[in-house]
Formats: C-alpha cells, structure tokens, sequence
C-alpha cells in the first residue's frame, strides 16, 4: 500500500538561532492551521538539531538530519554518528545527496553503508540518486540511478522497504532547471520497478523529487503515479513556499 507522500526541506548550509526559529515557527503554524494531507519534515543542520527538535515538539513537523556516518563510534573527527542523531530523535537522515558525492568523493558503497547505519538507529534514511547533465545527454540516466540504488538495495537487505528515495538531477539542483513532469516521472517508474524486483513492499517506499521542486511547479510533479513528495532545497528557507508545496501534496 501506498503511503502518504512526504515533503522533506533540506536547509543545506543555511541557518542561524534567529532565522530558524522565525521559520519552524511559521511552518508549524501553518501545519496546525491546514492539516497536512502529507508527511512533513525538515532536514538541517547538525549544530540546530536540539534546538529545531524543540521548536517541533508536539506538532506533526519531524526533524531530518542532513548526513550520518557510516561508523558506529570511534576517531572520526567532525562525524555524526546514527546513534548520537538517535539521541536527539532525528527521524530521517539524507545520505549520498550529490553534493556530499561531488565535494566529499562519496561513494555508491559508502551511501550504502549510511543508510544501513541509519537503518540500524530507527532513522529513515533519504537516499539520493541521480545523474550529471552530460551523463543524462549521453543516454546514461537509467544506468546511473539504478546502479547508485543496487548498491543500497544490496546493502540494507530486508530493510528495503524502510528507506526513502529521492531522484534528484544534479543538472537541475540550484540551477533553476526543472525536469519535466514526465521526464521525472519516466526516472521514478524505474525505480519503482527495480525496488519492485527487490522487495514485495515497493509501493510502500516514498520515491521524491529532489531537483529544484517549488511552489510553481509542486502541483504539476506531485500529481505524477510515481512521485511520492520532494526533497526541497532552496524553497524550504522561506515559509510560505514551503507551504504552498506541503498543500498541493496528498
């Protein structure tokens, strides 16, 4: 059975006390004044998970985490550990979004090693896929996202059905540029297939659209079969937008 799509902001490297309070504090009061028909959480920042899960309680806005290692403990300075995210009651985590594969050489191998660590927590792990513009041009964006989602699905064994994935272009983050309805929606009925192939409960896994999703164009994506929510970017730093996205979601 299908779940309720999920709308997921990821602030990247944006925030400060003041700003971030202005702002879960304008978006849980627009969760409590419409109803979310859909999932809603917001993925910042290690330095604000204490204060963001403060400004959440009680109010159906949950916290994400925007990377995890993928040790358990040890001498790895500047990691955050699945564990230590646990503590705080981080309910997703975003691992192999492409930023963290282009700037931090992450590997399909090491993605994988991050959601199963995730997995291992009770944290729901948001795992990205998606293919260069040249990559695309030359025919290769069916091979590059399911080799990146093998990888995972090879990795996390029977907990297949409790990841999240999100198809992100990385042509289309922080560019402006959108895929198209159908063209997103071309790249998520195959990966539904493939997690079909891997696991009976592949309807129940949230596949979202990560590439530049706003307030313009939310309507158009989430009404697509295969398109469970979005990873939002820029639009969800500014209230109203992101808003206006968890409405035209179901």
């Amino acid at each position: 059975m299908k779940k309720s799509q999920l709308i997921a902001g990821n602030w990247k490297m944006n925030g400060s006390l003041a700003a971030n309070e202005a702002l879960v504090r304008a978006v849980v009061a627009g969760l409590a004044g419409g109803g979310a028909a859909c999932r809603v959480a917001v993925c910042v920042p290690s330095p604000y998970l204490a204060q963001v899960r403060s400004l959440c309680e009680g109010s159906a806005l949950e916290l994400g985490a925007q990377d995890v290692s993928r040790h358990g403990q040890g001498a790895y300075t500047g990691e955050v550990s699945a564990a230590m995210l646990e503590e705080f009651g981080v309910r997703y985590a975003i691992v192999g979004h492409s930023e963290r594969r282009q700037y931090h050489g992450e590997s399909d191998s090491v993605v994988a090693d991050k959601a199963r660590a995730a997995l291992a927590h009770g944290i729901t792990p948001i795992v990205c896929v998606g293919e260069t513009l040249a990559e695309r041009e030359a025919g290769q964006t069916a091979s590059v996202v399911r080799r990146q989602l093998a990888a995972v699905i090879d990795a996390v064994g029977d907990g297949l059905a409790r990841i999240v994935v999100a198809y992100e272009p990385v042509w289309a983050i922080g560019t402006g540029r959108t895929a198209t309805p159908e063209q997103a929606q071309q790249v998520h009925a195959a990966l539904r297939a493939q997690l079909r192939a891997a696991t009976a409960q592949a309807d129940g896994v949230a596949i979202l659209y990560g590439g530049s999703m706003n307030a313009a164009n939310a309507a158009s994506l989430l009404a697509q079969p295969d398109i469970d929510g979005g990873l939002i970017g820029g639009a969800s730093l500014k209230a109203p937008d992101f808003l206006q996205i968890i409405a035209a979601a179901h």
